[in-house]
C-alpha cells in the first residue's frame, strides 16, 4: 500500500496538480556519448508550483511519487522552493518518472522514461484521501496541465471528476499539447477538462495543431472558457475574457533555453491574477517570469528581482518595449 507523507496540511491559496519528473541534462553530443549528466526536477505542475511560491503564494503541490530515491529528491527539492508537499502520496511499487535531455546540433530533445510510473496511477479515489481533499477545500486556485491527463486514463478521470464536481477554487489549465501521449487516447477528455475551466492557457502553435486554429476568437468561443490566455511564443500574449480582450508584447529577451518558460509564464500570470492585478499587469508578470526561466539552462530559474518587477509592472508601453532581458 502506498504510505501518504506525514505532515500537517498549510494554509496554501494554490495549488498545483500533476505529475514531477527527474531530468537528467546531458552536455552537448548525441546520447550515446555522453558520459555525465546533471539532476534536476522537472514536469509542468511542479514548475508552475514552484514559480508560484518564488513569487510569494502560499503554493502547495499534489501528486503520487514512487517511494525511492528519486521522488525523495523530488520533494526536497520543493519544500526547499518553499512549496507545500503534504498531499503527495508515495507509492512502494511504482517509481518516480525521469526524463533525459540530449542536447545536439544545436537542439534539445527530450527522452521520457513514465510509463508505470507512481504518477500515472492517481485516479478518482485520490482525491479523496483527506490530505488531498482538505487542501482542495482550502485553495483559492488549483492548476493543472493537458500532461497530466494524457498520463493515463485514471489520472484523466480524476482531472474530469475535479473539473466537473462543485467547487470553489478557480481552476486552471494548461493545455501543454503533447501528440505522443495522446497516441492511445482519445482527447475528448482534454476538450472536457479545458471547456470546464475558469483559465485556460494555451500556445497558438499548439492550438493550431490539438484544434486546428490559432485564431483567439475561434479559440475562445470554441473552449468557452471564462479566461483565455493565448501565447505567440516570443511575440505577444493576450487575454480574451468577458470584458473584453488585453494584449501585451513579450519582452526581448536573450534566449538560452526554451524549456520550462510556458510554466512560468503560467506562475507569473497566475500570482497576479490572485493579487487582482490589473490584466496587463498580469500578461506583464507573465513575460517577466517565463523570460528568467528563457534566459536560464534549467527548466525553472528564481523570478526578476522584486524592484525590477515592480518597477517594469508600472512601466509605461515605451518603456515596456525597450526592455531587453539577458542571462544573469
Amino acid at each position: 500500500m502506498p504510505e501518504p507523507l506525514p505532515e500537517t496540511p498549510a494554509a496554501t491559496e494554490a495549488l498545483c496538480l500533476g505529475e514531477a519528473m527527474i531530468m537528467f541534462a546531458g552536455g552537448p553530443g548525441p546520447l550515446a556519448d555522453v558520459e555525465v549528466f546533471t539532476r534536476s526536477v522537472g514536469g509542468a505542475e511542479c514548475n508552475v508550483a514552484g514559480g508560484l511560491a518564488a513569487l510569494g503564494v502560499p503554493t502547495g503541490w499534489l501528486s503520487r511519487l514512487g517511494d525511492d530515491g528519486f521522488g525523495q529528491h523530488v520533494l526536497r527539492d520543493l519544500q526547499a522552493r518553499g512549496v507545500e508537499v503534504g498531499g503527495v502520496e508515495l507509492d512502494q511499487v511504482r517509481p518516480t518518472a525521469l526524463y533525459v535531455k540530449e542536447s545536439h546540433d544545436g537542439r534539445s530533445r527530450m527522452h521520457y522514461y513514465r510509463s508505470g510510473s507512481a504518477a500515472a496511477a492517481m485516479d478518482e479515489q485520490y482525491l479523496e484521501r483527506p490530505e488531498v481533499r482538505d487542501r482542495l477545500a482550502q485553495a483559492r486556485l488549483v492548476h493543472t496541465t493537458g500532461i497530466t491527463a494524457a498520463i493515463s486514463t485514471t489520472s484523466a478521470d480524476m482531472l474530469e471528476r475535479l473539473a466537473t464536481e462543485p467547487r470553489e477554487f478557480l481552476l486552471s489549465v494548461d493545455l501543454n499539447w503533447r501528440p505522443a501521449l495522446w497516441r492511445d487516447m482519445d482527447p475528448e477528455s482534454l476538450w472536457r477538462l479545458l471547456k470546464a475551466a475558469d483559465i485556460v492557457l494555451i500556445g497558438a502553435d499548439e492550438a493550431e495543431v490539438f484544434a486546428g486554429t490559432r485564431n483567439p476568437d475561434e479559440l475562445y468561443e470554441r473552449l468557452g472558457a471564462k479566461t483565455l490566455v493565448v501565447k505567440d511564443d516570443a511575440h505577444t500574449a493576450l487575454v480574451l475574457e468577458p470584458g473584453g480582450r488585453t494584449e501585451v508584447p513579450a519582452l526581448s529577451v536573450e534566449v538560452v533555453e526554451t524549456v520550462g518558460a510556458g510554466d512560468a509564464f503560467a506562475a507569473g500570470f497566475l500570482a497576479a491574477t490572485l493579487q487582482d492585478l490589473p490584466m496587463v499587469q498580469r500578461l506583464r508578470l507573465g513575460h517577466l517570469t517565463a523570460a528568467a526561466v528563457l534566459t536560464a539552462p534549467e527548466d525553472h530559474a528564481p523570478p526578476p528581482a522584486v524592484e525590477v518587477r515592480e518597477r517594469l509592472l508600472a512601466a509605461t508601453d515605451e518603456e515596456w518595449a525597450a526592455t531587453k532581458i539577458g542571462p544573469a
